[in-house]
């Protein structure tokens, strides 16, 4: 078993259909552990540093217009193999070709507007994590059970 952390960012169109609930609904429901969220309107100047790898590339002007038109949720999840796991159950990056029953294939439109971003590599979850989290804004946790009075 190898317990790792990942970031997944929820993009303005996954906001705006709504689905938010679905989304981290469906991360629970595979085991997967909520240990950080937060949800911000980035500047453009934040958007291109994260997706710097990118700069240069025929799509990024666009794809950086629409990834601060409006808010996003920065999320951190962790469990066994956290990266491929949720990579798994978001699906193909052009939400036309991903599998049936992937978040992207339930709700994405095309390879820009495709519902979410997830860190595809350990060292890239790390990275992407200490970009939009201060260490004390990730609380892992065990074994907690909430118990009503």
């Amino acid at each position: 078993m190898t317990m790792e952390q990942t970031c997944v960012l929820i993009k303005p169109d996954g906001i705006g259909k709504k689905v938010v609930g679905d989304i981290v609904k469906r991360f629970e429901a595979e085991g997967l552990k909520l240990i950080g969220m937060k949800m911000m309107r980035p500047s453009q100047e934040k958007i291109e540093g994260f997706y710097e790898v990118h700069k240069g590339k025929p799509f990024f002007g666009a794809f950086i217009g629409f990834m601060v038109s409006g808010p996003i949720i920065a999320s951190v999840w962790e469990g066994d193999n956290a990266v491929t796991h949720v990579r798994s159950v978001i699906g193909a990056t052009n939400s036309k070709d991903a599998a049936a029953g992937t978040l992207r294939n339930l709700y994405g439109t095309d390879n820009r507007k495709n519902l979410v971003h997830a860190s595809d590599s350990a060292e890239n979850a790390h990275r992407e994590i200490q970009f939009f989290f201060a260490k004390d804004e990730v609380i892992s946790y065990d074994g907690y059970e909430w118990k009503s009075k």
